[in-house]
C-alpha cells in the first residue's frame, strides 16, 4: 500500500480530488465522462504536468473493453452504467442519453499504479462492483468509501458483509448533507492540513479526520434501520402513494427520506 497515494473512482467535475490534492496525495481520478474529464484537465495542468494527478478517462466495470454509459441529460452526476438506474432517474426527471466508453478495472488500476491508501468509490450503482474488484489482491486500501444504496436494505447488507469479507472490520456513516459543514482537523490526521470548503455533493473527509465513532459491521447494520424506515416513508420511491400524505411525511421528517450516505470502512 502506498500511504500517499489517494483513488478517486467517480471523480465527477474534481470536487474530492481537489482537497486529496491541497492534502499532498497523489490522486488516480477515474470518470467514465469524457467532458468532465476535460475540464478536470484544464482545471489542474499544473498538478497534472509535476506528476500529482493522474486522470483516467474510463468507467469500472467486471473487465476491460467498451461498455454502454447512460449520459444523464439533466445531472452530470447521474451518469451510469446500469439501465435500472437509468430508468429511475428518468422517473425521476432526468433522463440520459445511451454512448460507449471505454472500461478498466480495480484490479487493472491497482497493477498499474500501485494500491492506495484511500479508494473513494462513487459511481451510481456499481459501487460494490468496484469494491468487489479488491478481492483477489493481497493488499488492498486502508480506508473505501462507497455511496450506500438507498433502495434495499438488503443491499446494504450486502455491503456491510462484502466489505467484511475483504477484511474491513471497523465502519462510519455520513449524512452527505452534513458534509459542506465538515472542516480539516488544524492538526492534520491526514497528510497535511487544508483549508477546504467542500461543495454539495462532495465525499468529504475520509480516514482518520472523519468524524464520529467506529462502528462494527452489527452497529452498522443497525443504525441503518432507522435511514431505511425514512426511505420506506419519504424516500425516492416510498412505500406511500397518496400525494397529500407523502407530503406530510416528507415535512413531518424534514425531507430525511432525501439524504443519501457514504458508508466509510477501514481495515485494522
Amino acid at each position: 500500500m502506498e500511504e500517499n497515494l489517494v483513488f478517486d473512482i467517480g471523480m465527477h467535475r474534481g470536487e474530492d480530488s481537489e482537497f486529496y490534492l491541497k492534502k499532498g496525495f497523489r490522486v488516480i481520478g477515474v470518470e467514465a465522462n469524457q467532458e468532465l474529464c476535460e475540464e478536470v484537465i484544464k482545471k489542474y495542468q499544473s498538478e497534472i504536468q509535476r506528476g500529482q494527478l493522474t486522470i483516467i478517462n474510463k468507467a469500472i466495470a467486471q473487465q476491460p473493453g467498451r461498455v454502454k454509459f447512460y449520459l444523464n441529460t439533466k445531472l452530470s452526476v447521474w451518469g451510469t452504467l446500469l439501465p435500472e438506474w437509468a430508468e429511475r432517474n428518468s422517473r425521476l426527471g432526468a433522463d440520459s442519453t445511451e454512448c460507449e466508453v471505454e472500461a478498466t478495472t480495480m484490479a487493472a488500476l491497482i497493477d498499474e499504479f500501485g494500491t492506495p491508501y484511500y479508494a473513494k468509490i462513487d459511481i451510481e450503482g456499481n459501487d460494490l462492483l468496484a469494491v468487489e474488484g479488491l478481492a483477489n489482491r493481497s493488499d488492498r486500501p486502508k480506508y473505501v468509501s462507497i455511496e450506500s444504496d438507498k433502495d434495499s436494505f438488503r443491499a446494504v447488507r450486502r455491503e456491510i458483509s462484502t466489505l467484511s469479507a475483504l477484511g474491513y472490520q471497523r465502519f462510519k456513516i455520513v449524512d452527505q448533507s452534513e458534509v459542506t459543514f465538515q472542516r480539516a482537523p488544524k492538526s492534520p490526521k491526514e497528510g497535511k492540513y487544508a483549508d477546504h470548503l467542500f461543495e454539495e455533493g462532495s465525499s468529504g473527509l475520509f480516514g482518520a479526520e472523519l468524524p464520529g465513532p467506529w462502528l462494527t459491521a452489527d452497529e452498522t447494520i443497525e443504525a441503518y434501520r432507522p435511514i431505511f424506515l425514512r426511505y420506506a416513508l419519504a424516500g425516492d420511491d416510498p412505500f406511500v402513494t397518496n400525494s397529500l400524505a407523502r407530503r406530510v411525511l416528507r415535512k413531518v421528517l424534514r425531507n430525511a427520506g432525501f439524504k443519501w450516505y457514504d458508508t466509510h470502512a477501514m481495515r485494522e
